[in-house]
């Protein structure tokens, strides 16, 4: 597997206190098996989908607890330069870029609107081994409530080029690496509590959308929205039991006619 493009979505794990309760939670929603525990990486614990490494869980660090939430990185080529583009385009870095052994450098931040993401520059690392199949990432969304923000910074940061769908009703907006979408960008509405801030929403790829939420919702988990059709797959976001927000996507049924979309 190739190292993917600056910019691409290539990871995603999530801090969990309850790292069992996560693995039994995502073990029979997404259908994950996990990986051993690296104690010498602060017990750092991959989740495969059909043996191919998709995620991660790990416990926080001391004075890290709180909420749970999913973390998307973002391939870069230079940790330390990408850094630097986020404090020129007035985001913030959380996490200088830190090296983990061998496996690649790290590095948290967060949009000028207030959306943390992270950066990872590979090593022997390289990010997902599998997109797009049932138990794997597919896709990703900004959730915030200062849109201007998030447009000028994303194709500051990473070589994208954007798409503003054409509806009144939605403010959202693609970005594109080479012409192939790689982020959305969605405007929160009076519909998310005040209380919830910005995020990235990562959506995991399942065989059927309606029986993950019944799956869902039988061991703790919450319904926010949906499911719902859509031209891109019946979806449905969630949140787990301890506080993580995701969505997951059967992207095999499919209803409407495609988005017009204009370039911005």
């Amino acid at each position: 597997m190739a190292v993917q493009p600056e910019g691409t979505p290539c990871w995603a794990d999530a801090m969990f206190s309850d790292i069992e309760g996560a693995k039994r939670f995502y073990g029979e929603v997404l259908g994950w098996t996990f990986g051993e525990s690296a104690p010498e990486y602060g017990h750092y614990t991959q989740a495969y989908a059909d043996g191919k490494a998709v995620a991660a869980v790990v416990p926080p660090m001391p004075g890290q607890e709180g909420q749970s939430a999913w973390c998307l990185y973002f391939a870069t080529g230079d940790a330390a330069a990408t850094a630097r583009k986020v404090r020129d385009q007035q985001g913030e870095v959380l996490m200088e870029p830190m090296q983990v052994g061998d496996f690649g450098t790290m590095a948290l931040a967060r949009d000028p609107s207030g959306a943390v993401f992270g950066l990872w520059q590979a090593g022997t690392h390289e990010g997902f081994e599998a997109t797009g199949v049932p138990g794997a990432y597919c896709w990703a969304e900004v959730f915030t409530r200062e849109p201007e923000k998030s447009d000028a910074f994303f194709p500051a940061v990473f070589p994208y080029e954007a798409r503003q769908l054409q509806d009144e009703a939605i403010d959202f907006r693609i970005f594109e690496l080479n012409g192939v979408p790689v982020l959305g960008r969605m405007k929160m509405t009076d519909d998310f509590p005040p209380e919830v801030p910005p995020y990235v929403n990562v959506y995991f790829t399942v065989e059927d959308c309606d029986a993950a939420v019944q799956r869902a919702s039988g061991h703790g988990g919450i319904l926010r929205f949906g499911p719902m059709d859509s031209p891109f797959g019946r979806f449905a976001a969630l949140s787990d039991p301890q506080g993580a927000n995701f969505s997951v996507i059967d992207v095999t049924t499919t209803r409407g006619e495609m988005p017009a979309m204009t370039e911005v």
